[in-house]
């Protein structure tokens, strides 16, 4: 069932528009502007706004460079953050009769922006490129994308801004000063800062934001979407000092379509109300604007599940072994499809292995035939859980007895098996080597013990201690499972 949301969040439609561009405020102001440059419709429209200016001379100088308390006050002014009511920041280089004391103050105290270690801000300093990053992600609130993998050479991994340059560029906000360079340390210009700002300001209107606690949650736990490329979504922090508290989720539109989205939470207090959310996702442009619709919905997908003989690899080229059919029944023996549909999986290294669809929950027993002729069962555990868009599922091939082979070369000597443990699988040994047979009798477990192991013999260092024997019963049939206990003799040493 899928249950249309029509308002703010949780069972509600969550809009959101924005134009996907904007054009230049009426024709050039500044003469040194001409229409031509990449940040003159910027420029222009954040003059006519009143939030930059140009010089007395009627020139804008779009290629000097902007101080950090210019980027300050132009912040404050696009964001309009109120200033009637600020804390001193008592950087020593800021008194309050410097022009840009209540920007820097109001952004300091919002986390937006820092000083130096030795206490001052520096307000008249150039800010580069990487300093801004940082700074119109924190601004305008935007997402921070998290471990950065991108192809800017010259920013290296211990660069305190070099999650704010990928979230810059993954938000289509800048390409950097070439394909493959950023320039972090470069003094940002009065016309690329216009260009970058006015891009920030009018993208954050079409990101979706969700917060924990509107669904009445302290927290996010587990985001997720389907391998789509609709949408990104970002978990994100708002308390500066616990960053990696989930506190709020944004949805950033790529491309139209429809994907989904599911996400779970902890409760700020004791609730009988769910603690996910799933919901489909539908990104479109309306009127070259952004919509962002959340489908709320208790779909699961029907499931692929590989049947696989773990044990059995392709080497040399050898053959594929294909199935040549597949009954499913449950684990109590009711057959449920006696001609299951199926293919070939797309691991080319596994030569007994075939994808089925799994659409219920449940135990069940996947009987395979294959064209060698060789007959294998799997037991498949399907559990669905409400806050995901498949079903979980074990699969376990069963093995209705046991060969093991312990290297030759070890030196085993006799094994001693635990009194009782006849009852549950009956071990034998073939003559003089070190191969082990194991048939089930009942669930249980026990372990072999090798007491006249001695260590190893030449190109080995392993010491095998013995043999683990685990039989479970999954639906009518037995399984045992057998592992080589051991250790590497070479810590030793």
């Amino acid at each position: 069932m899928k249950n249309k949301i029509m308002a703010v969040l949780g069972a509600i439609l969550l809009v959101c528009s924005v134009p996907v561009s904007s054009a230049a405020a009426g024709n050039s102001k500044f003469p040194d502007v001409p229409d031509s440059k990449h940040f003159a419709a910027a420029v222009n429209d954040l003059a006519s706004r009143n939030i930059i200016g140009g010089y007395p001379d009627g020139t804008f100088r779009p290629n000097d460079s902007i101080t950090r308390g210019q980027a300050a006050a132009i912040i404050v002014k696009m964001t309009k953050l109120p200033t009637t009511t600020i804390k001193d920041p008592k950087f020593k280089d800021v008194s309050t009769a410097n022009g840009y004391y209540k920007a820097i103050a109001v952004l300091a105290e919002k986390g937006v922006i820092n000083g130096y270690g030795d206490g001052r801000f520096g307000p008249n300093d150039s800010i580069t490129r990487a300093q801004m990053a940082s700074i119109i992600i924190k601004a305008f609130e935007l997402p921070l994308y998290h471990d950065p993998d991108y192809g800017f050479l010259d920013v290296a991994h211990k660069n305190g801004h070099r999650e704010g340059i990928y979230s810059l560029y993954q938000l289509g906000l800048t390409t950097g000063t070439s394909p493959t360079t950023f320039s972090p340390n470069a003094s940002i210009t009065r016309g690329q800062a216009a260009k970058l700002l006015k891009a920030a300001e009018d993208v954050k209107p079409g990101i979706l934001t969700m917060h924990a606690k509107d669904f009445k949650w302290k927290r996010f736990d587990n985001v997720s979407k389907t391998n789509s490329n609709v949408f990104d979504v970002v978990a994100d922090s708002e308390i500066p000092s616990q960053p990696n508290l989930k506190t709020k989720v944004h949805i950033v539109p790529k491309k139209e379509g429809t994907s989904t989205l599911t996400f779970s939470g902890t409760a700020s207090s004791e609730t009988s109300d769910k603690n996910y959310r799933k919901y489909y996702v539908h990104v479109k442009k309306v009127n070259g604007a952004w919509d962002i619709s959340l489908e709320e919905t208790a779909d699961i997908y029907s499931t692929p599940v590989e049947l696989w003989k773990h044990y059995e690899r392709r080497e040399n080229n050898e053959p594929f072994i294909d199935a040549t059919t597949i009954t499913l029944s449950t684990a109590e023996g009711e057959l449920v499809n006696d001609r299951v549909g199926f293919k070939r999986c797309k691991n080319q290294l596994l030569q007994y292995c075939n994808t089925i669809q799994m659409d219920q929950p449940g135990e069940f027993i996947a009987t395979v035939t294959y064209a060698d002729g060789e007959k294998i069962r799997y037991y498949i555990a399907s559990t669905e859980v409400k806050e995901q868009f498949y079903y979980s599922v074990h699969v376990t091939p069963i093995k209705p007895n046991e060969v093991l082979s312990i290297w030759e070369g070890a030196k085993l000597g006799k094994h001693v098996l635990p009194k009782g443990s006849e009852q549950i699988a009956t071990v034998t040994r073939d003559p003089g080597t070190n191969v082990f047979r194991i048939t089930p009798k009942k669930p249980g477990d026990f372990f072999v013990d090798f007491p006249e192991a001695k260590g190893v013999s030449q190109g080995n260092h392993r010491i095998y201690d013995g043999i683990r024997v685990r039989v479970s019963q999954l639906g009518p049939y037995l399984h045992v499972d057998a592992t080589v206990s051991d250790e590497d003799d070479m810590i030793f040493h």
